[in-house]
């Protein structure tokens, strides 16, 4: 199979291969009640399999402080002026409508493994059989003290969560005068979305390009080199963006005052920005924390790969960003949409009394634009090695383009849209 045709394989439905579909096999488990805790990629889709697998038997609950899901990739897009708001939001009413998965409006307070309830925000408790966490990532604000002074955090933004920062960071860039550099400061790996800053540098820069030509993009990165899609990138940066975009790697960030834009290094001059974009040290959702389920150095859930099991605490699943990831595992929107299947047809099975299924495959495809056009891939897939206990990738499998081309980008507006449909229609 060519490359190209095997990129188009990789669907959003690929985690349901090996798992077996269990639609029609609902008895023991009617009746039993899973919360979901996190509407993004992982949640909403482990939300809406729960009621698929299980014919609609298990009763669901996804609790959700936000109105709309929000996309996080594409929204570089958005920074570019390329894409609006709107393009990257869809509602939940089809997760209840069609699904009849019911959506709670709030935020967790606290969870009780012990009792097995979730008490929310808004006073209220939730019991559940089996309970699905999705928090994301949060950002461990504390290795930068500048962030904590009054008002930094509104003007130094890392928009790491798409939404309202976004929209904040995009009027910045279009306050920022003709002359004026952007910088960007990538923390050390593990983050969300190896290739996501990288990208948001294209995006600004085609902004710049058109819009202020005299503009800088300074990438200043804790890593010792670019993390994902390296010669790609560069490349793009050499034949759209000379003189527009320059990286400097090694350069940990150790403060920031927000006052001036000044980011301050480990080793390296401080350096004083138009606009100042950080990336902060990131970690699993402060839920994940105070429930004890960060088992890795503080930072991340450890979980049991066949059914996404916390291994601090039973009937707890974790997924998506949150968790310490398999070797050669990106915390990925498309990673976190395969985790939701596979936990979701583990928990339908454990809930009525079977075993897990034992061979989850699944493949994670991630799109990234270098111009408002033009994209860049890289894909790979990932199946249960029993001996070791976690996900392996495949040998030969994924890989990444050749170049960045336009017809990429038309897959990758595809792939976004099939995306969304299969977590949230």
């Amino acid at each position: 199979m060519k490359r190209r045709q095997f990129v188009q394989t990789l669907g959003a439905g690929s985690a349901v291969a090996g798992l077996g579909l269990l639609s029609g096999c609902a008895t023991r488990g009617s009746g039993a009640r899973v919360i979901v805790v996190g509407g993004g990629y992982g949640g909403a889709t482990a939300a809406k399999y729960v009621r698929m697998f299980s014919d609609h038997s298990i009763d669901v609950t996804l609790i959700e402080p936000n109105a709309a899901f929000v996309s996080c990739p594409i929204s570089n897009l958005v920074l570019g002026g390329h894409k609006t708001m709107a393009d990257i939001t869809t509602p939940y009413d089809n997760l209840s409508k069609r699904h009849g998965v019911k959506v709670v409006r709030d935020m967790v307070a606290s969870i009780d493994p012990a009792k097995r309830t979730v008490k929310l925000a808004g006073g209220s408790e939730l019991a559940y059989d089996r309970l699905i966490l999705s928090p994301g990532i949060d950002f461990m604000m504390d290795s930068l003290p500048g962030m904590a002074k009054a008002g930094a955090a509104d003007k130094v933004l890392h928009a790491w969560k798409a939404g309202p920062q976004t929209l904040a960071l995009r009027r910045q860039l279009e306050a920022m005068p003709d002359g004026g550099v952007y910088a960007l400061s990538i923390p050390l790996a593990p983050y969300r979305c190896p290739p996501g800053p990288y990208e948001r540098a294209c995006m600004v820069a085609s902004y710049f390009k058109v819009a202020k030509p005299k503009s800088k993009v300074v990438i200043f990165d804790a890593n010792d080199d670019i993390t994902s899609k390296k010669g790609l990138f560069m490349k793009a940066w050499d034949d759209h963006y000379k003189g527009l975009i320059e990286y400097r790697p090694k350069h940990k960030l150790v403060d920031v005052d927000a006052a001036t834009n000044t980011l301050k290094f480990e080793f390296n001059d401080d350096f004083k920005a138009g606009v100042a974009n950080v990336l902060p040290n990131q970690r699993a959702g402060d839920i994940a924390v105070k429930t004890g389920l960060a088992t890795a150095n503080g930072r991340w859930c450890e979980v049991d790969f066949l059914t996404f099991e916390s291994k601090a605490h039973k009937n707890i699943h974790v997924l998506g960003d949150a968790i310490q990831v398999a070797p050669l595992m990106p915390k990925s929107g498309h990673m976190a949409n395969q985790h939701g299947k596979t936990c979701a047809a583990a928990v339908v099975s454990l809930l009525q009394g079977k075993e897990a299924p034992s061979l989850p495959i699944y493949a994670n495809t991630c799109y990234s634009f270098v111009t408002a056009t033009d994209v860049v891939h890289v894909a790979s897939v990932h199946r249960y090695d029993a001996t070791q206990k976690t996900m392996l990738t495949v040998p030969g499998s994924g890989g990444l383009s050749a170049s960045a081309t336009a017809l990429e980008g038309e897959y990758a507006m595809a792939w976004a849209r099939n995306i969304w449909a299969d977590t949230l229609a």
